[in-house]
């Protein structure tokens, strides 16, 4: 099944507009887990995304302390040379094996950094890691200086294309002074939009290219969630710690989502196809990565793909943020 594709950026390759995100492949056991998550089944999930046509897999260190990137490379070691994915993985975050409820710590010191990606490139059982991203920015290693480190390991073969998480314009322009960023993480969606008034334009201007993580808000704007179903999450499911999931926020995000479904039916989807379709209309965006727990959760978002949103819907869902005052930040992408 071929899925439309876009460029990451000016120099990096052509992604499909979703990719899969492997967060919860992680597991339950640490700080920041969904809650038990079967091994197995999250192989399941990720060969259905890549039969669907999906053609790159998002990941991180610290998704279940080493447990998501292991999982990943299991997938790779199942898959022909030629029909495995590019892979997306991210270090620069720490941990304590014998504490793994205890937050994960930001470090970019460049023995650290260094000793990350040699880590990855193992678990994941990889030469080289297609697209290697700092998680967080970090004080403890000057921008410049860590970024530094990143060009070093695309010049030794180990990353080919270096990004960012999480960073803003100012620390963009510093790493931007020592080589060019390929590309950006940052969390946009209905509910989180503030990206879209400055790094998202940031990127696009600077040819650096943007994939967005949480576009279904972490479940909030999919159809079957609903204020019982926290009732229902895994103990140590980090959304229990989200004030997006308790009241007042959850009820504004519940009714915004409820007020999607008039574009979703207008069109045959689902409303967490059509939440994603809304970050994918932005300019200069070059993917959404949407988590899936098994294959069947795939299958409800996979039409945001190739889901392009009228200006007629994109007025209308904007008005619906209004209505609703659901999240913050701009509510409808410039017109063309």
């Amino acid at each position: 099944m071929a899925l439309p594709t876009r460029p990451l950026g000016r120099d990096g390759p052509q992604i499909t507009t979703v990719g899969f995100g492997a967060w919860a492949v992680g597991g339950g056991e640490w700080a920041f887990g969904w809650g038990p998550q079967d091994d197995e089944t999250s192989i399941a999930a990720m060969l259905h995304a890549l039969e669907l046509g999906i053609n790159w897999i998002d990941t991180a260190a610290v998704y279940g302390l080493g447990h998501s990137e292991r999982v990943v490379g299991r997938l790779l070691e199942e898959l022909p040379t030629n029909d495995r994915p590019l892979i997306f993985t991210k270090g620069g975050q720490v941990w304590d094996d014998e504490n793994p409820f205890v937050n994960p710590k930001p470090t970019l010191q460049p023995d650290s950094v260094r000793q990350e990606c040699e880590n990855s490139l193992r678990r994941l059982g990889v030469e080289t890691i297609d697209l290697y991203q700092y998680h967080w920015p970090s004080d403890d290693t000057p921008f410049e200086e860590s970024w530094s480190t990143m060009m070093r390991l695309i010049e030794e073969g180990k990353v080919r294309w270096g990004g960012v998480s999480n960073y803003d314009v100012s620390q963009l322009d510093r790493c931007e002074s020592v080589r060019h960023v390929d590309s950006l993480q940052p969390p946009f969606s209905l509910v989180k939009r503030s990206a879209a008034a400055d790094v998202i334009p940031w990127c696009a201007e600077h040819g650096t290219g943007v994939i967005y993580y949480s576009p279904m808000q972490a479940g909030l704007l999919t159809d079957r969630f609903s204020t019982e179903r926290m009732g229902t999450l895994a103990k140590h499911d980090w959304r229990h710690r989200s004030p997006e999931f308790h009241p007042p926020a959850i009820d504004r995000n519940l009714a915004l989502r409820d007020a999607l479904r008039p574009t979703a039916q207008r069109h045959g989807v689902s409303v967490a196809s059509v939440a994603i379709a809304w970050t994918l209309a932005w300019p200069g965006t070059s993917g959404a990565i949407v988590g899936a727990r098994t294959p069947e959760q795939v299958d409800g978002w996979i039409d945001a793909a190739a889901l392009e949103l009228t200006d007629h819907d994109l007025e209308e869902i904007a008005h619906c943020i209004r209505a609703t005052g659901a999240g913050e930040g701009p509510e409808q992408p410039p017109t063309t």
